[in-house]
């Protein structure tokens, strides 16, 4: 039977399969100026966890959010909040996104950007790019070694940072074997969509104190964010908590004042 992500993926690679565009003509002429992931997640000025607050219409599995959603008055509410950086989704058949959406917040706010879609494809890097991104999401479990570490390169080439998602220890092996940096480690199945809250904590463990890490999924309080934190990450990044939030400001800056728990 097929999953969320099967469906999801193979949208991408047909659309994928389709694009005639040459990467390699194309990577030395894209440079959009973009503040940078990296240096931001690993700032340590005020000691607390990074939140990267995501812009977020609706779910494959919970369907509408927020569906008269003001992008760029929600980007405004999350930089005046605290977030040290926005995720803006773009997959447009199946969260209701685009890279207009990115267009509007990169020019609401001054904060780096994460293209967050199901990137397949090398242009699909250098499309986000393009659009003014600090960095595009790579998932582990949607691609193969050989394109894990191709898309790596490609995003660095860019200008770009990279934030590899994992879900399990061999994916995180995965990520690191690719050169990853950035990982984020999703406490949601991709398969199911279901939340597995302890599966963060578990996953960091395989990670080193080198990279950066990102909590990513399910977390819906400022007790989940101190639970991430507990385990040793040093980012969240939110969603549904925020996009749904009767006071979004005062949640996001709630979220950006759990202290840091640095790991040993």
């Amino acid at each position: 039977m097929a999953t969320y992500l099967d469906e999801i993926l193979s949208h991408h690679r047909a659309r994928a399969a389709a694009d005639e565009r040459d990467w390699r003509e194309r990577i030395g002429s894209i440079h959009e100026p973009a503040p940078s992931m990296f240096a931001a997640l690993t700032e340590s000025a005020n000691g607390n966890v990074k939140v990267i607050a995501e812009v977020k219409r609706r779910s494959p599995s919970k369907g509408w959010l927020h569906e008269g959603l003001d992008v760029g008055q929600l980007a405004r509410t999350y930089a005046d909040g605290g977030a040290t950086a926005i995720s803006v989704l773009t997959d447009a058949e199946h969260f209701a996104g685009s890279l207009e959406d990115l267009d509007i917040v990169r020019h609401a706010v001054s904060l780096p950007l994460l293209r967050k879609d199901f990137t397949v494809s090398a242009n699909d890097v250098l499309d986000a790019a393009d659009a003014g991104a600090s960095a595009v999401l790579l998932i582990v479990a949607a691609l193969s070694d050989e394109e894990l570490e191709e898309f790596i390169e490609v995003a660095h080439a860019a200008g770009l940072d990279a934030i590899v998602e994992v879900h399990d220890h061999d994916q995180a092996k995965r990520a690191l074997d690719g050169g990853a940096r950035i990982i984020g480690v999703n406490q949601r199945n991709l398969h199911t969509f279901e939340v597995d809250r302890d599966n963060a904590a578990k996953v960091i463990e395989s990670l080193p104190t080198s990279v950066v890490t990102v909590c990513e999924s399910g977390l819906g309080s400022s007790e989940d964010v101190v639970r991430a934190a507990d385990a040793g990450f040093d980012a969240v990044l939110v969603g549904e908590a925020f996009v749904t939030a009767t006071q979004v400001a005062e949640t996001v800056r709630a979220f950006s004042s759990v202290p840091l728990v640095p790991r040993d």
